[in-house]
């Protein structure tokens, strides 16, 4: 295609151009907006920006006891160290001192006691960070410690909750139990997760002159941290503007725990008239924020001999730290999430949110949902081995139908199931079966070495479980040299959303996307956004800036059908041109006609989600606008002297409707497997009797690294299957679901120990599965085989 400006074109050439497709508009493979100022270092983050004059730097010194009455707190030796401009403690904050994000408990500095080992219980502000650091340690902080609870077993012997438990029941499990022909039970521990983002938490605000604030944040919820901001100070929203341009990572981590620093840097800057920033180094920044919740999950399944499920009732357990934060919303995911693909017979699902003295628990990629399955891939694997089956066998016989056995333990119908489908095709692409009875066969003859292969399923629904939060806005102009100026209520984490938004507005005007201009996501732009979370950003933002395109779009038709005496059919837009019946005109002078003749070239956009709704009372109702789906095989080798093991390959079939930018999509499938399996299998959380978080940095807490990239990774989206529901262009939302596609690895390496024992007996490996569980695994296997031939010796001899 010529690159001619599109002024020089003939007539001829602007009817070739016409002819062909947009080349980056939806269902292309554009670039991420920033690939390129990311890779040279150019992308702006903000610690990145130029300080402000007088700028003063923030350092929040820490709680080291985990449950304790605050007895003395005296800062006057802070304001020994040359360079210090205040020292802010509980009694100094301006306004309200809470920052709980849905419900109280979250004192934005310590009030007289500290609930975990790592609590902020006061803030010094100076002229550079390692001052302030200095200065925050030298105040005098004396505790009477208090007894503490840092487990959630303990927890639920207390009945310590940060809000009320909840029920989903369908039918009467108790009595399906009773009937049925096999039962097992038992228990699994699923590990936290940290965000690990590159850009830890990080503000930098701005005095105004009319008593309010501005504020550069790192967060995926920036009206949430202008209304906290505002809380603070004691003033109003209007008075604190939000500017967020790109996060260097988020993962759910900066939906609510990026208030905290934003609101501190607030009031330090209110209380000086000096800009202040505060960026928290990576060890302060891990024992200070809360992580992925830890779940403790109870079982109890009815089956009958085909492996059918007929009863179920589970109970799941967060660890939600020690304030409520998300974790109401979380745990009701995970309890919707507790079904994963299958239907459950007769079920009772239970979840308690339970309180701890650590780090207040947060959003995190999955949002409950990846805890809430982990039980049932886990009895799925039991079931099998009890029975003597293949464990893909057990999970075709329990998915979900499509016109009977398709309703949720709370009452939604699963509608557009394409699972048994999509394992059926991963099944054959990656020769499932072969590869069994190759592993089988090679297991039988490698006494150190043992291989396992596992497929899993996921079915995750889409939308906040938090209704109101279903919502989104967005603001377009044209300028009358046919540029266009894009913003909108998502925020950019690294994820792609403001290329597919882009591109979104590019197909409705039929112009290419570098026309268009992403501006950071601001306040005083677009207002009441919702936060970037539950894999909601392109379905609620593209469509909202779809809605304001549109809008435009259709003004534009109407005055050019009245202005060209044609109908509005005849107003075509094309490829950077629009076609008046026989007339051509470049999209940059159709638009300046347009103003000339005095057409509004400006529009909001706002969009919700239909169809959805939760009854919390009954536990029941439509939660989610539909379900995304994904399939993994994965195959492990492990090395049963040590538990060491190593990920051989991987295939990956995911859903994602019809891709509205299919590398960006890949991309996430790709980062977010590799994210869940290093949830499962690398990343521990460990904490001592004391409270202490001791994995508080790199040193300590192993993320995935490239040796642990399956050595053979094929990633395959599913083609030509729209999404239904009337999304944007019928895509469907990728963030979150093929995260829990790294369960496929945890089984599968259950599936290498289980061979230890011949595959007779099925070992208890709870998550992550690091390599001393591995082993520990390894060794329950031995005992058990050793039992077993025990027992078959005095047998033999009873007999003889």
């Amino acid at each position: 295609m010529s690159n001619k400006p599109l002024n020089t074109l003939t007539i001829d050439e602007m009817m070739e151009r016409i002819k062909q497709d947009l080349q980056t508009g939806v269902g292309k493979s554009v670039p991420h907006d920033s690939a390129a100022k990311q890779v040279a270092g150019e992308a702006q983050y903000i610690d990145d920006r130029l300080e402000f004059p007088n700028q003063l730097h923030v350092y929040a010194r820490l709680s080291d006891k985990a449950h304790a009455r605050i007895t003395k707190l005296d800062v006057s030796p802070c304001y020994q160290f040359p360079g210090v401009a205040i020292a802010i403690t509980a009694q100094d904050v301006p306004g309200e001192l809470d920052i709980g994000p849905v419900l109280a408990g979250d004192p934005l500095l310590a009030d007289g006691k500290v609930e975990y080992y790592g609590q902020p219980v006061l803030a010094v502000a100076a002229n550079d960070l390692e001052t302030a650091r200095k200065a925050a340690m030298a105040a005098i902080v004396e505790y009477e410690e208090l007894p503490a609870v840092l487990s959630v077993e303990e927890a639920l012997e207390k009945e310590l909750f940060v809000t009320e438990s909840h029920k989903q029941q369908r039918g009467d499990s108790a009595a399906a139990l009773k009937k049925a022909r096999h039962v097992i039970e038992g228990s699994l521990h699923i590990g936290g997760q940290e965000h690990f983002y590159l850009e830890t938490q990080i503000s930098s605000v701005v005095p105004t002159e009319d008593g309010g604030m501005l504020v550069f944040t790192s967060s995926q919820n920036p009206t949430e941290v202008q209304k906290l901001v505002a809380s603070v100070l004691g003033v109003p929203m209007n008075k604190v503007v939000i500017d967020m341009r790109r996060m260097g990572g988020g993962f759910g981590g900066k939906e609510t725990q990026a208030a905290g620093p934003a609101c501190m840097a607030a009031v330090v800057a209110r209380l000086t008239g000096r800009p202040a920033k505060m960026r928290l180094p990576r060890v302060e920044d891990m024992m200070m924020t809360g992580k992925r919740h830890p779940f403790f999950n109870q079982y109890k399944v009815g089956f009958d001999d085909n492996g059918r499920i007929e009863a179920a009732e589970i109970v799941v357990a967060g660890n939600c730290g020690y304030s409520p934060d998300l974790s109401s919303s979380i745990v009701d995911r995970a309890m919707f999430h507790s079904d994963n693909a299958y239907y459950l017979g007769d079920a009772t699902v239970i979840g308690h949110r339970c309180k701890t003295n650590t780090a207040s628990n947060t959003a995190y990629r999955g949002f409950g949902g990846p805890q809430g399955m982990m039980t049932i891939e886990h009895v799925m694997d039991e079931i099998a081995s009890k029975l003597g089956k293949d464990p893909l066998e057990i999970r075709k016989v329990n998915f979900y139908g499509k016109d009977e056995r398709n309703v949720t333990h709370y009452h939604q119908t699963v509608e557009h199931n394409i699972i048994h489908e999509m394992v059926a095709d991963l099944e054959q692409s990656a020769e499932y079966g072969k590869r069994r009875e190759e592993i089988k066969a090679f297991n039988a003859r490698s006494p150190i070495l043992k291989k396992g292969i596992a497929i899993t399923p996921v079915k995750f629904g889409i939308s906040f479980t938090a209704t109101f939060l279903n919502q989104a806005g967005a603001l377009i102009h044209i300028y009358t040299d046919g540029s266009i100026h894009l913003n909108h209520g998502g925020t950019e984490m690294g994820q792609g959303l403001n290329i597919k938004v882009a591109q979104i507005v590019a197909q409705e005007f039929q112009v290419d996307v570098d026309r268009i201009q992403i501006t950071a996501t601001n306040t005083d732009k677009v207002p009441n956004t919702s936060p970037t979370a539950a894999s909601s950003g392109t379905d609620l933002n593209g469509k909202a800036a779809q809605n304001a395109a549109r809008t435009i779009k259709q003004r534009l038709v109407d005055w050019a059908a009245g202005h060209f005496k044609v109908s509005p059919e005849e107003v075509v837009f094309k490829n950077n041109f629009v076609q008046i019946r026989h007339q051509i005109l470049s999209f940059p002078e159709f638009v300046q006609l347009a103003y000339f003749n005095q057409v509004s070239l400006s529009s909001t956009g706002f969009y919700k989600t239909p169809k959805i709704y939760y009854d919390h009372a009954t536990g029941s109702g439509r939660p989610f606008y539909y379900f995304a789906y994904g399939a993994a095989c994965a195959e492990v080798v492990v090395d049963t002297l040590t538990g060491e093991y190593k990920i051989l390959r991987a295939d990956i079939l995911h859903d994602v409707g019809d891709s509205l930018n299919p590398a960006i999509d890949i991309g996430q499938v790709e980062g977010a497997f590799i994210q869940g399996v290093g949830w499962l299998t690398t990343e521990e959380l460990v904490w001592n009797d004391q409270g202490r978080l001791m994995t508080n940095g790199p040193a300590g807490y192993k993320i995935p690294a490239v040796a642990d990239m399956p050595i053979d990774f094929r990633v395959k989206l599913v083609e030509n299957r729209k999404n239904p529901e009337d999304t944007v262009f019928h895509s469907k939302a990728v963030g979150e679901p093929p995260f829990m596609l790294g369960m496929s690895v945890w089984c599968a390496l259950k599936d290498a120990v289980a061979s230890v024992s011949g595959y007779r007996r099925y070992p208890h490996i709870d998550a992550p599965a690091t390599p001393e569980r591995v082993l520990w695994g390894v060794e329950q296997m031995q005992a058990l085989v050793e039992q077993d031939e025990a027992a078959t010796r005095v047998e033999d001899v009873l007999i003889k």
